[in-house]
Parts: structure tokens; C-alpha cells; sequence
């Protein structure tokens, strides 16, 4: 049966939906919670692996080998080991001479280089003693040079000397005699007093003197300015007193004048 529907809302109402249910739902933060318990079984040990066999394939065959059918090991094998052995100890042995051939041929090149190393600086010292034999020749032969050129030199000297001193005898008396008539020779004393310490003295005093001259000048100045400072300041000073006399003179006139003409005056003065 089919459960009638609500009837439309009155004009200024409306429908809500309300819960008729016989139960409340409980609203909470987290969801409820049951404690249950169970029990298993204790742990039983794993059984081993068992043996990998790869899947077989193919098909099973088999054959019969009869005495003789297959070689012998040790009686086949004889010739190609002993063929094996000598080719090894042969080849061994090659290269053993050649190592004793390369070290024989080793030894030899050190001592040739050894031989040829000696020769060589044999060579050299004797090239160093033949250099220094003919340095020395040489400097000996530049030395005999130099030491006969000296002595020629030196022979000249002696000859021209005697020579000027035979020749020019008189002659250096009267050169001097004529320097020092002329003044060339004089005392180092009173040419450095002269040249030196007069004219320097000279200058010192000077400025010295324009010196003092100038300081004079300039205290005149001063003496002059403070004077004239001072006659000025007194003129007026001068000027102050009779001013002020003045005005006591024409204050003790007027006090001492009648009050009527005291007024005329003052009418004539204004009228003026």
C-alpha cells in the first residue's frame, strides 16, 4: 500500500523534514572501538627445498665399446710429450743464450763506453794542459811586450827629462818669480777671509742694520699712531667738557631768568 503524500504547505509555510526514527544516532570526534581476542597455532619449521632438476629432454641412447675400440692414454700420449718436452727444452735453452749473448754483448758496450770514456777525458786533459800552456806562452810573451814597452817608455821619460831640465833650467825660476809678482801665489788663508768670510760678514751686518731700521721705522709709526690716538681723545674729551659747561651755563641762566620772561621767550622762540 502505497503511503499518502503530505498535502502542499499553506500560503507563508513551508515543509520540513523532522526524524521519527526509535532510535538516535550519537555523534562523536572517533569511531567506536571493540576489543577481540584470538589464539593460533605455534610456528612449525618450514620443510627444505627439494633438489632443483632441470626438466630432462632429448632421447636416451647407449652403445657397447669392446676392448681396443679406444686409444691407450699413457702409450698414445708418450710421443707427443716427449715431442712437447723437447720442443720446451729447446726453445728454454735458446733463450738462455740469448740472454747470456745480450748480456756478453751488455758487458762489452760498458767496456767499450768505459774505454772510450777514459780516452776521452784523457783527450780532454791533454787539450786543457796544451790550452794552458799556450795561455801561459801567450801571457808570458804579453808580459815580456808590456815590460819592454815600460822600459822604452820609461827611457824616453829619463831622456826628455834631463833634456827639459838642461833646457828649461832658468826658465821655471823666472815663471814663478812672475806668478808671484803677479799675485797667482797667495795665502789660502786671507783669500778665503776676502772672498768668503768679509763679504759674508758684510751681508750680515747689513741685514742686521735694515733690520734694526725697520723695527725703528715701525716703532716711530706706533709712537706717532698712540700720540694722535691720544691728542684725538683728548680734543675730545676737551670738546665734551666745554659742551657740557655750555649746557650747565644756559640750565643756571634760564633758572635765574622770571617766569614772565621765561614766557616771552618761550613765545619767541616758538614764534621764531
Amino acid at each position: 500500500v502505497q503511503r499518502p503524500n503530505t498535502p502542499d504547505a499553506v500560503a507563508g509555510r513551508k515543509h520540513m523534514d523532522v526524524q521519527t526514527d526509535n532510535f538516535h544516532e550519537e555523534i562523536s570526534d572517533r569511531p567506536a572501538e571493540l576489543e577481540v581476542e584470538t589464539q593460533t597455532d605455534a610456528f612449525m619449521d618450514r620443510p627444505p627445498s627439494p633438489l632443483y632438476l632441470p626438466k630432462k629432454t632429448g632421447v636416451d641412447r647407449e652403445t657397447q665399446i669392446m676392448d681396443g675400440d679406444l686409444f691407450s692414454f699413457d702409450f698414445e700420449v708418450e710421443p707427443i710429450l716427449q715431442v712437447l718436452v723437447g720442443k720446451t727444452l729447446e726453445q728454454s735453452l735458446m733463450e738462455v743464450l740469448e740472454e747470456e749473448e745480450l748480456a756478453n754483448m751488455r758487458a762489452h758496450q760498458d767496456e767499450f763506453d768505459q774505454i772510450r770514456a777514459a780516452e776521452l777525458a784523457e783527450a780532454q786533459r791533454m787539450e786543457e794542459a796544451e790550452k794552458r800552456r799556450a795561455d801561459e806562452k801567450e801571457r808570458r810573451l804579453q808580459q815580456e811586450r808590456q815590460r819592454v814597452a815600460n822600459e822604452r817608455t820609461l827611457s824616453k821619460k829619463v831622456a826628455a827629462r834631463g833634456f827639459a831640465h838642461r833646457y828649461i833650467g832658468d826658465v821655471v825660476s823666472d815663471v814663478f818669480g812672475n806668478l808671484a809678482n803677479s799675485g797667482f801665489f797667495y795665502d789660502p788663508l786671507v783669500k778665503e777671509i776676502e772672498s768668503d768670510f768679509v763679504p759674508w760678514l758684510l751681508d750680515g751686518v747689513g741685514s742686521s742694520v735694515s733690520g734694526l731700521l725697520e723695527a725703528q721705522a715701525l716703532l716711530d709709526n706706533a709712537v706717532v699712531a698712540a700720540v694722535a690716538s691720544k691728542e684725538e681723545k683728548a680734543a675730545a674729551a676737551e670738546a665734551e667738557r666745554l659742551r657740557r659747561e655750555e649746557e650747565a651755563r644756559k640750565a643756571a641762566e634760564a633758572a635765574a631768568m622770571p617766569p614772565a620772561e621765561s614766557g616771552a621767550e618761550g613765545q619767541e622762540e616758538q614764534t621764531a
